[in-house]
């Protein structure tokens, strides 16, 4: 028996293909974090040079969404997202050979050139595959599989730099996104999937157009808004904690129970968005996030590590709703290069927003700061309201399309 004669036997399907190399790729995004400070260590960079390390991959994450996209449409996407995958792979091969800061430079950028192809491809598989209903609830799971990429990887290298040298760790990094890309690229051989992208197929005459452009805009300003909320929350929350006497553990200990009820928000939002509408979890999700982070300053230590959980799950549940919208406001044959919009957006503004709020927190403290990132999610409730009414005017209802 043949490798190609057990795939079918897996039961794969492009959504299942997709959650694996969304858990890749924000593995490897956030496998970074881990060898950053070992970078600095053995090429004894400043602070400057590594965060122009971690500039350059937000910079070819974000700006290569949408050429990704269009490059999948004129050689498929099986073809991108192996690649992608492999290059990948490849930055670190790079980056466990690297003898300077310039080699180092040239592995990040391509790693972020490698894990640009997967948000657009991948969402845009799992749409298709439930075209006709469905669709929230799997790109909740989608957009989970991340997270779970990003608990799992960093993990790991961890536990490796525990018995070999990071560049060691780094090479077997690039060794499984090798195999990976090959399993992708296995399981997404024509006829070996239970579901092939409607954006490839024969469209008819509204595929190729947008639902509605002005409701994608209100979307994609609150992807945007949201993003920087949430970049700007955790960058500022460790020193928020430190100012009120929080050690080293317990800031450790908040974070993980942001990403806890991160996790978990991501799919339940799905979810409630699927039963209710995006417009109206939006609402309900950003006014929570806005009123917590503003009572953050004012809380003791235990209660801000009471209520992190559930400022988790609405922080990070509102991605799952929105990102559920995508397909009902693009046709299928513009819905990969909607995906790539979308992503480019909200990443590079999650990018950037920091230094805007860090320049706040320098001028204004970091208590108003903090309280400023809470009042700016607002921005986000009209801009719900307006996409409500759009999608009610569009093709589909601000509500899911039930299973038939």
């Amino acid at each position: 028996m043949t490798a190609l004669d057990i795939v079918p036997r897996l039961r794969l399907t492009a959504t299942r293909v997709a959650y694996g190399a969304h858990m890749v790729h924000d593995g490897f995004t956030d496998c970074i974090y881990v060898l950053l400070p070992l970078f600095q260590a053995e090429f004894g960079l400043t602070y400057t040079q590594t965060g122009l390390m971690k500039a350059l991959f937000s910079g070819a994450l974000a700006g290569f969404q949408t050429p990704s996209a269009r490059l999948a449409g004129a050689i498929g996407p099986r073809a991108v997202l192996a690649g992608g995958t492999a290059l990948a792979a490849c930055g670190f091969l790079l980056a466990g050979a690297s003898a300077g800061f310039a080699m180092l430079m040239l592995a990040i950028l391509v790693m972020g050139l490698g894990t640009s192809v997967q948000h657009p491809i991948a969402s845009d598989l799992v749409a298709s595959e439930h075209e006709h209903g469905g669709g929230r609830e799997a790109l909740s799971r989608y957009n989970v599989a991340g997270d779970v990429g990003k608990v799992i990887f960093p993990s790991l290298v961890a536990l490796m730099l525990g018995v070999m040298a990071w560049r060691s760790a780094a090479t077997v990094v690039g060794v499984f996104g090798l195999v990976a890309a090959g399993a992708i690229a296995l399981a997404l051989a024509p006829g070996r999937i239970a579901a092939r992208s409607q954006a490839d197929a024969a469209p008819d005459a509204a595929s190729g157009r947008w639902r509605s452009p002005a409701g994608f805009a209100a979307l994609l300003g609150i992807g945007m808004i949201d993003s920087a909320t949430r970049t700007g929350f955790l960058t500022f929350l460790p020193f928020l904690l430190t100012a009120k006497g929080a050690g080293a553990s317990t800031i450790g200990l908040a974070l993980s129970l942001v990403f806890a009820g991160g996790a978990f928000g991501k799919l339940a939002c799905g979810l409630l968005a699927a039963r209710i509408g995006p417009s109206p979890t939006v609402l309900l999700t950003e006014t929570l996030t806005a009123a917590l982070i503003v009572a953050l300053p004012v809380l003791d230590v235990v209660p801000v590590l009471v209520v992190l959980p559930l400022l988790g799950v609405a922080l990070n549940g509102t991605s799952s709703a929105l990102y559920g919208t995508v397909p009902e406001l693009a046709g299928p044959a513009m819905r990969r290069q909607a995906f790539a919009i979308f992503y480019t957006g909200t990443i590079g503004v999650g990018a950037v927003a920091p230094v805007f709020y860090g320049l706040f927190s320098d001028r204004l403290g970091l208590t108003t700061s903090m309280m400023l990132v809470g009042a700016a999610v607002l921005a986000t409730l009209p801009l719900a309201v307006v996409l409500s009414r759009l999608l009610k005017r569009s093709t589909l209802p601000d509500a899911p399309r039930q299973q038939p």
